[in-house]
């Protein structure tokens, strides 16, 4: 069974000029959060069943960029299985806040960040 792509990140260090250039050219609507460091849930205006994401500061050195997190059944072995593929772990499996579950962070072949979300 094929996992989906579950939510999209975009991180920047100047989140509010890439809020503002996604906003203006998709009419996505995304307001910062002050209790999220200023990160912003992006709604997509696409509905219910539309991939959801988030548009914030770089929390690191080089994590600048669009990524992909895909849902996996289990945290740990989607951790393993990428490694066995040649992945580096980017960012340690964590608890998202609220009750929505775990992340880690992949590096794909060719250095791409990949999220798994259990």
């Amino acid at each position: 069974m094929g996992r989906p792509v579950a939510f999209f990140e975009i991180t920047s260090t100047a989140p509010e000029k890439v809020r503002g250039f996604y906003t203006e050219l998709f009419g996505w609507s995304a307001e910062p959060d002050p209790e999220m460091d200023g990160y912003a849930m992006v709604d997509t205006g696409a509905g219910p069943e539309a991939i959801g994401g988030g548009i914030g500061p770089s929390q690191a050195p080089g994590d600048t960029g669009v990524k992909l997190y895909v849902r996996v059944d289990d945290l740990e072995a989607g951790l393993a299985r990428a490694s066995e593929l040649g992945a580096d772990t980017l960012a340690p499996p964590m608890d998202l806040p609220g009750g929505y579950g775990r992340i880690a962070v992949v590096s794909d072949p060719d250095g791409n960040p990949v999220g798994l979300w259990a």
